[in-house]
């Protein structure tokens, strides 16, 4: 197996831009000076990071602030409640430093920094005692989260692990060192199937990025390694032109040799992120190397709430060989009610992408929530002598039991989330009970 020559790609050293960096982004694109103030201030709260691939061939600066990738990368009014992003700005303004701390950890404790139950219900235990950075939710999956790629070339302004990069370690998944990984696994066979996610572990350089991946080819059980990545979007030179990016693809390629499946979870949220020419070599490479690429995202406003939008995207994933995998409905956390579309929308916005997508694309899934007891896809809506009902079905979930099932939810068209549907009265007792402190039960 060979990995395809780099050719006239050129190294281009990586460069991060946050908060303190805005005036110089400011005066280079012409950001008005709202715009420049609500990012000072929403970031506050919510993290800001992008680079110079994403300023400089991403974003579209004559249509600010309504470009989707703008929007996906800017911190923008409405994201905080008034009143929140008001207290921020006075706490800037005259407050002392630990007034400004404490505004901003008050409003972080009201975003549901940890969502479906990822700290109470997902962190497994060994002889009594958690295991920092790993999550075990479904059966065959274990989550590992290295604390070296706790960050990302840049952040999505609604991403649900936006807790990872705000610099409060009570709230951050992040493990030094595989060996409790690699202990937990041998101690469970039945995990066949590792995700290394952040953050995102690309960020980490080859070296690091095999100090965690290797131990885990030594765990037989062990058959698919997953590693969740914006980079392709983000900072496609991490494939292409980084110094280390063959390095990184003769690792892949290692993996792939031991007898494994590598899966690149490339996350791509808007067909933008597939247009340039080292996007689609970034991803010609790592097939090259023998690694597996499926694409994911949730359905955002402002963004990617359109189906010709999410058509054409799939239709990109599919030219370059990738296999379009989910389309997510955003989680309750963070900016929530800015972002979220509501599942009737959604369930409108999946099926008529779907119905014009030739047959290999529609490998795709969705809507899909990915909520306390599972994930949820959202079939359709149909109409019974009952009234309108959403048609559900369990994808995955905590239960294997339950995996495949089918239910309903009366309708409501406001309904966002699983926690905005109340189950038909037929549900079985114990789909109810994986949704209880979810869904709410038949009144």
């Amino acid at each position: 197996m060979s990995m395809l020559t780099l050719s006239s790609f050129e190294t281009v050293r990586f460069r991060a831009y946050g908060p303190r960096q805005i005036d110089e982004i400011a005066k280079r694109y012409g950001l008005p000076a709202d715009m420049r103030e609500t990012v000072r201030v929403v970031s506050e709260v919510l993290p800001f990071r992008v680079n110079e691939y994403v300023l400089s061939q991403l974003i579209d600066w004559e249509n600010i602030p309504d470009d989707p990738m703008f929007q996906l990368v800017f911190p923008q009014r409405g994201m905080l409640a008034q009143e929140d992003e008001a207290r921020v700005a006075r706490a800037m303004e005259g407050g002392s430093r630990a007034e400004r701390k404490e505004v901003v950890a008050e409003i972080r404790s009201r975003l549901n920094p940890h969502p479906s139950g990822q700290r109470e219900l997902n962190v497994p235990k060994d002889e009594g005692s958690e295991l920092p950075g790993m999550q075990h939710k479904y059966r065959e999956t274990v989550l590992y989260f290295p604390s070296q790629g706790q960050t990302c070339h840049s952040y999505c302004t609604y991403c649900f692990r936006w807790a990872q990069f705000v610099g409060d370690a009570d709230l951050r998944f992040a493990a030094s060192t595989p060996d409790q990984l690699v202990g937990y696994l041998r101690k469970h066979p039945e995990i066949s199937d590792v995700l290394v996610t952040g953050g995102d572990p690309m960020v980490m350089s080859t070296e690091r990025l095999r100090s965690h991946l290797e131990p885990l080819l030594a765990v037989e059980s062990v058959r698919t390694i997953r590693i969740g990545t914006k980079s392709v979007a983000y900072w496609p030179h991490r494939f292409v032109g980084d110094q280390d990016a063959d390095d990184v693809l003769s690792l892949f390629e290692k993996v792939v040799d031991s007898g494994r499946n590598l899966a690149v979870m490339a996350h791509f949220s808007h067909p933008r992120e597939l247009d340039t020419d080292l996007a689609r070599r970034a991803v010609a490479r790592i097939r090259a190397a023998g690694a597996l690429v499926y694409c994911q995202a949730p359905l955002i406003a402002h963004v990617n709430d359109d189906a010709a939008v999410w058509n054409e995207m799939w239709r990109a994933e599919l030219a370059v060989g990738a296999v379009p995998y989910y389309m997510f409905i955003e989680r309750d956390t963070g900016p929530y009610g800015y972002f979220k579309v509501p599942l009737t929308d959604a369930v409108e916005i999946f099926q008529d992408a779907y119905r014009a997508l030739p047959g290999l694309a529609r490998t795709v899934r969705g809507p899909v929530m990915s909520a306390t007891p599972g994930k949820v896809a959202v079939d359709g809506v149909s109409q019974t002598p009952q009234g309108r009902h959403f048609q559900l079905r369990m994808l995955q979930a905590r239960n294997p039991d339950l995996v495949g099932r089918s239910f309903r939810a009366r309708h409501s068209p406001d309904a966002a989330w699983v926690d905005d549907l109340e189950l038909d009265p037929d549900t079985p007792a114990d789909l109810k009970a994986a949704f209880n402190g979810g869904a709410r039960p038949e009144a």
